[in-house]
């Protein structure tokens, strides 16, 4: 295993998991009406996942073998340091949770990818435009498609109701 790095093996391990979800979805009841099979959409999500899994496996393994490892300090403070980024994550998903019923699922999407790529990629003029952009163009079209497309109830705020206009 010399030659594999942490990435490489993540990267096996979800591809492991988008096939077994696969699998699982032949389980999947088939009504005897309608055109389309219930474990569609299920089964596209899964090959684009496995996809992008694989690009990251691919990648992976062309980075090479780990050749630094990481020390973290003893103590609290050595495990925030060394866990920031998944604990910033956690805390602004929680965060994202609770202003659901204020911003809604538009607003607070919008604002949830946003604050996470500025906390995460940094706050330059030039990188807040990008984050700007994906978190409006992501958040956005998918809001479109489960509301308009799926006709889906997603989740209204205090500032701005869709279904009422």
């Amino acid at each position: 295993m010399s030659g594999l790095n942490k990435d490489t093996i993540v990267a096996i391990i979800l591809l492991c998991l988008c096939a077994v979800f696969f699998w699982a979805s032949f389980d999947i009841r088939q009504p005897d009406y309608g055109v389309l099979m219930p474990s569609t959409w299920p089964r596209v999500i899964i090959v684009a996942l496995s996809i992008l899994c694989f690009i990251y496996l691919v990648q992976s393994i062309r980075a090479g073998p780990d050749t630094e490892v990481l020390e973290r300090e003893p103590g609290l403070i050595g495990f925030i340091k060394y866990w920031r980024n998944p604990l910033c994550c956690f805390v602004m998903f929680f965060g994202f949770l609770a202003s659901m019923p204020v911003l809604g699922m538009l607003i607070g999407g919008v604002t949830f990818v946003f604050l996470l790529m500025g906390l995460l990629g940094g706050w330059a003029p030039r990188q807040m435009v990008i984050h700007a952009s994906v978190a409006i163009i992501s958040v956005g079209s998918m809001w479109s498609l489960f509301t308009f497309g799926l006709g889906v109830m997603l989740p209204v705020g205090m500032i701005f109701n869709p279904y009422a206009l």
